[in-house]
């Protein structure tokens, strides 16, 4: 199919713009959406086995030929993400068909969603960087409407606060994005790779490089760029929270990753010793966060930041295991925390408030909550044999190989920190005494746990079968390790 590498961006935009014309007939809204995403799906698993059999696919925009035009590129490590994006997407839009509220609904709430799809998944699969940065402002438009639908007091503060932020990063964007034009004259990622090899990456490259990471790393919020992040994400409701935490940031470090590994790969020296440090730096700070805190919301927020920093302490090591390693950490992490956002959703409604201390004995009323919140908080924690293992292994043994053993010494002890955070919300919120009376029933609660229990079993079974995803992670880091896959894939020379 010669337009499939474009299906995953076409299928939601035709949705959303469906949507607008019903804003008022919420259960048609759901029901289409729910459709959607279910097509959506389909099409990322067919995406994905295609990519597997034949190789990278390419769909030049227009006719015309890449680097004269918008090329669209499924590679692996692309299509692996656009999959898990839907199956979040899915969760989180029935998880918000009993939560996110009518009036948010009834104001153009799915189609947003939709358009939020949109950027995420274009994000992942155009081969041009003016392009990467057109599909981010489509996905931080819609993340913006996204923050402040409800209109309460602390979604207007932050949502000030976010949009100054990214309005300074799309510009700072746009700044280099025009450097990298004027030295190279192209913007197409392949042939860019192919004439920074060609000029051997200049200094001036270099520092183009580090540019880009200052983008990339506000939007993955890496040290020090991440103190917008906390107080970003706690505002809008649960199921927006679970769309930020578990796709925006990652939009940011996947473009940390085909840059810094197809384009900015020459002067490792320099760039990716700086990215090692600052990866180092933002595990800390995350770290420090999550085990700083009594908030549920804010545990899991901080743990997205010590998630972004392993990922890209393997992404600055450049060996095969470490970037085996951070694709499977990556997408263990997306479905988690995922998870992790609905339950502790389900623990805030449950109690009336979002403080450890204000809650207690969830267990004796709602034990299917508990124990899979025990099973996702043991997975993110990186406990074999659940999917979080694997991947923090992998990037352990490259940081061996590369005798990084400051930055392997880090994510051993944040992988403690990690397991100490959540435990804490598991003793505190689930065992005890209960501090008031829980009255939601538990038909609600089961009904509110399903897409949670379904991304939990996705990662269970993503761990537990890490073997028969291997061969597909093993062509994303060919990919990787060698550009000229990428570039021969796309310039067909």
């Amino acid at each position: 199919m010669i337009n499939l590498p474009f299906l995953p961006v076409l299928l939601p935009l035709f949705t959303g713009i469906i949507l607008i014309f019903f804003s008022k007939k919420i259960k048609l809204q759901r029901g289409i959406s729910f459709i959607s995403s279910l097509i959506g799906i389909g099409i990322a698993i067919y995406l994905v086995l295609s990519v597997h059999n034949e190789g990278i696919l390419t769909l030049g925009v227009g006719s015309w030929d890449a680097p004269f035009g918008i090329v669209i590129v499924a590679d692996m490590l692309a299509s692996l993400l656009v999959l898990t994006t839907n199956i979040i997407g899915l969760a989180i839009l029935v998880y918000s068909f009993y939560s996110i509220g009518k009036e948010r609904e009834a104001h153009y709430y799915y189609p947003v969603f939709q358009f939020l799809l949109i950027g995420v998944n274009g994000a992942f699969l155009t081969g041009d960087l003016f392009n990467l940065f057109v599909f981010f402002e489509v996905m931080l438009m819609a993340s913006y409407v996204l923050l402040v639908l409800g209109g309460t007091k602390i979604q207007l503060r932050e949502s000030l606060k976010y949009i100054i932020v990214n309005v300074l990063s799309s510009s700072f964007f746009v700044i280099m994005v025009a450097y990298l034009y004027s030295v190279l004259g192209t913007l197409n990622m392949a042939h860019l790779s192919q004439r920074i090899a060609e000029a051997g990456q200049p200094a001036i490259l270099s520092v183009i490089a580090i540019g880009f990471l200052i983008v990339f790393g506000l939007k993955g919020a890496i040290f020090p760029l991440f103190q917008w992040l906390p107080g970003s994400y706690y505002a809008p409701p649960i199921p927006v929270m679970a769309l930020f935490g578990a796709l925006l940031t990652k939009v940011g470090v996947y473009s940390i990753f085909r840059t810094y590994t197809l384009m900015f790969h020459h002067d490792q020296d320099f760039t990716h010793m700086f990215l090692q440090v600052l990866a180092i730096l933002t595990i800390i700070m995350g770290v420090i966060g999550a085990i700083a805190n009594w908030d549920v919301k804010k545990i899991i927020i901080y743990n997205i930041i010590i998630a972004v920093g392993v990922i890209i302490f393997g992404i600055s090591l450049m060996n095969e295991p470490a970037l085996s390693g951070s694709i499977l950490y990556i997408i263990h992490d997306m479905l988690i925390k995922a998870a992790l956002f609905l339950l502790v959703g389900i623990m805030i409604k449950i109690s009336g408030s979002d403080d450890l201390r204000n809650m207690g004995g969830l267990i004796k009323q709602y034990p299917g909550l508990a124990w899979t919140f025990f099973i996702a908080a043991i997975s993110l924690a990186g406990i074999p044999p659940f999917s979080g293992f694997a991947g923090k292994l992998m990037i352990l043994q490259g940081a061996a190989d590369k005798g990084a053993y400051i930055g392997l010494a880090m994510v051993l002890l944040s992988s403690l920190m990690v397991l100490y955070s959540v435990m804490k919300i598991f003793i505190h919120g689930f065992w005890g005494t209960p501090k008031v009376a829980y009255t939601l029933g538990k038909a609600t609660v089961n009904t509110m746990l399903v897409p949670a229990v379904l991304l939990v079993a996705i990662s269970v079974l993503y761990g537990v079968g890490t073997e028969a995803v291997y061969p597909y992670i093993s062509q994303a880091v060919d990919t990787l390790m060698n550009p000229d896959i990428y570039i021969d894939a796309v310039l067909k020379e």
